[in-house]
């Protein structure tokens, strides 16, 4: 069977699985692996600069000439320039998160950028196909890093009901499983973040993979309620000290400042004691770390003979 449709068509990419734009996760080598694999790589901006940003673009185009993405944080202090950067670098696909990218909206499209919000709601997922979104990312609450309330579950037909554009399906898909149950809940596709974290490509140090590896059900954690802007990450001891913060009422501001930094901590220095080990709910079910091409070949081969399996059941 062909896992060909409207998405990968829109986006000129061969399966339809795109990969989370993680912030110090999500580098050209990443992303360029799995443009090469198949789906739709994409480059974590996060906070960084237009320089370090057009690094990663380079590297991609190095590796492959098939479509990539850039994410572009929008509450990021760098993401005008940021914007600036994709249009001369001739990005082919923007993915945005922290907010609604209507005021840039104009601009990518006239430079032939597509343009898909990551949304944790149904009421953002209308606003920004108003405004001009080729296709929405719901993002469940099972995903790691900054989240929402609703479950993908329920999130994703209530979105798909809601939009005339594609959807994609993200927060606790890592296998053939999530991909199957996306496509039956309505989606175009899936966007796939923990699962490619331990990939060979990634660059994330061993011990941030390894505590993914290690970790179980429950030990992705939700952090920062109280600031307004929860996390999910592993649960170790920045993650306590972060709960007993909030639990004696610290204010919103000392909270924030003590997380500045801690991604990187955990991410490049490999502190997963002290830094933010962001990682989704699915970390429970990622047992290796493998070529981003192995990863992709056995979950499309699994959903393939999945699929007829339940074609006899049906």
């Amino acid at each position: 069977m062909s896992f060909k449709n409207s998405l990968t068509r829109l986006l000129g990419i061969d399966l339809p699985i795109i990969q989370g734009g993680m912030a110090w996760v999500a580098t050209g080598e990443l992303a360029g692996a799995v443009s090469k694999a198949g789906g739709l790589g994409v480059i974590g901006a996060g906070n960084a600069t237009a320089n370090i940003v057009r690094k990663e673009i380079k590297k991609v185009k190095k590796m492959t000439e098939k479509p990539f993405a850039v994410n572009i944080m929008l509450l990021s202090p760098c993401v005008d320039e940021i914007i600036d950067l994709v249009i001369d670098e001739e990005v082919p696909i923007v993915t945005t998160g922290a907010g609604n990218p209507g005021k840039y909206i104009n601009r990518l499209k006239k430079a032939g950028i597509k343009i898909i919000p990551v949304v944790p709601s149904v009421t953002l997922a209308k606003r920004v196909e108003k405004v001009g979104a080729d296709c929405v990312i719901a993002e469940g609450t099972e995903a790691g890093g900054h989240i929402g309330e609703l479950t993908t579950m329920v999130l994703v037909p209530q979105m798909v009901d809601a939009v005339n554009i594609p959807v994609i399906a993200a927060g606790g898909i890592t296998d053939a499983r999530g991909l199957i149950a996306a496509i039956i809940l309505g989606a175009q596709g899936v966007q796939i973040g923990t699962r490619f974290v331990c990939s060979t490509e990634c660059t994330a140090h061993y011990n941030f993979k390894k505590a993914i590896i290690h970790s179980r059900g429950r030990d992705a954690i939700v952090t920062g309620r109280s600031t307004g802007h929860p996390v999910r990450n592993l649960k170790n001891k920045f993650s306590n000290k972060l709960s007993d913060m909030e639990n004696r009422g610290i204010s919103k501001e000392e909270i924030e400042e003590i997380g500045k930094g801690r991604l990187r901590l955990a991410v490049i220095e490999g502190d997963i004691n002290n830094g933010s080990v962001m990682a989704g709910q699915a970390a429970g079910l990622i047992n290796d770390i493998k070529p981003v091409q192995g990863i992709i070949n056995e979950l499309i081969n699994d959903a393939k003979n999945k699929i007829e399996e339940l074609g006899g059941l049906l």
